[in-house]
């Protein structure tokens, strides 16, 4: 992954904002209490972290990601936060496996809210992912995800080219994470919303655990 991304990190995110469709909705839906705490699990440059610090100003962020490379450009990029204000303690962030990771690596005891923004579809064992960012929750904390979903409304035409493209980068959608994050829910008492966005190119997910 470092290999991957020495080099893509620098236009990683103007590259993305044109097709990475429902992070800033994700974002504001996050409903972060005054001092509560925020993981984003596969933070890359540090960007959606950034937006959550501007609208969540009380909240004491953490990031984790497997590229050390990518998490050279979000300290760079999230130290501005300290120099203008907007926050007092700067984003805690670990190279970690998303797939096998607690909170005591951030010297947390658990996270009010975890974000997972279209990461789900790089990484292979994802269930496994989305068990590890449940068990990092505080009772009552929530975990949101946006991704690609299965493009369901759009033309076969469409949704077939960009298939075939996310491809060309290791990028697949999970058509079974409703079912995945449904079953889990159901198993711990925990509530479920998902809704998709522009016809099904992309899809978001509340987790809600229980209190």
């Amino acid at each position: 992954m470092d290999r991957m991304y020495r080099y893509q990190r620098h236009i990683y995110d103007l590259t993305r904002k044109y097709y990475l469709f429902g992070r800033d909705t994700m974002i504001r839906e996050l409903g972060v209490p005054v001092g509560g705490t925020v993981l984003e699990v596969g933070c890359g440059t540090g960007r959606n972290l950034a937006l959550i610090a501007k609208r969540f100003p009380g909240a004491r962020l953490f990031g984790l990601d497997i590229s050390a490379e990518m998490l050279s450009s979000a300290q760079a990029k999230l130290a501005s936060l300290g120099e203008c204000g907007a926050h007092t303690d700067l984003p805690v962030l670990r190279v970690a496996d998303a797939t096998d990771f607690s909170p005591e690596q951030f010297d947390a005891s658990g996270f009010d809210r975890i974000v997972i923004s279209y990461a789900l579809s790089m990484i292979p064992d994802w269930e496994k992912a989305i068990d590890a960012a449940i068990a990092a929750l505080n009772p009552g904390g929530s975990l949101h995800i946006a991704d690609f979903g299965q493009q369901e409304r759009l033309p076969r035409f469409a949704g077939n080219t960009l298939k075939a493209w996310l491809r060309r980068f290791h990028v697949t959608p999970r058509p079974l994470l409703r079912q995945a994050l449904q079953q889990r829910a159901d198993a711990t008492g925990a509530t479920l919303e998902f809704r998709a966005l522009g016809r099904g190119y992309a899809w978001l997910a509340i987790y809600q655990q229980a209190h």
